[in-house]
């Protein structure tokens, strides 16, 4: 068996390999960004991000605009969880989401800049799809 000079070489990490670190890159912003955002879909500090609401989804969840932010605020948390935990399937989940609120700001009418910057996002989660080891099968 002939080892490769590059990972016996000293200081290599696996981690140095630019796809590992693009794929850590990515894995630590979806899974930081979603809590935060999640998190502050409860404060408010950021924003009101009842603004970023269309009036549609209230006419389809009959709910107030803030209790539907507070549901997903819990289903940024539980995505940036799960992206922390298993990327493969959590990078799917953001992706999807991300691809709800892009809908969700399209049927808005405003906010076309932040739909493409979603849209940049959604595709940032694919990418980490990509990069995500398969998970092991055991025979």
């Amino acid at each position: 068996m002939k080892s490769s000079s590059v990972l016996s070489s000293p200081g290599y990490t696996l981690a140095s390999e630019p796809g590992r670190q693009a794929f850590l890159l990515l894995r630590t912003v979806f899974t930081v960004a979603p809590i935060i955002f999640g998190l502050d879909k409860f404060t408010n500090w950021l924003t009101d991000w009842t603004m970023y609401l269309a009036p549609a989804a209230t006419a389809v969840v009959p709910l107030p605009a803030q209790t539907i932010m507070y549901v997903a605020g819990v289903v940024e948390v539980v995505a940036g969880i799960t992206v922390a935990v298993r990327p493969r399937f959590g990078s799917l989940l953001v992706a999807v989401w991300l691809l709800g609120i892009i809908i969700n700001l399209l049927l808005l009418g405003s906010f076309f800049d932040v739909a493409l910057r979603d849209f940049g996002l959604l595709v940032g989660a694919l990418a980490l799809n990509r990069l995500s080891p398969q998970p092991s099968r055991k025979p």
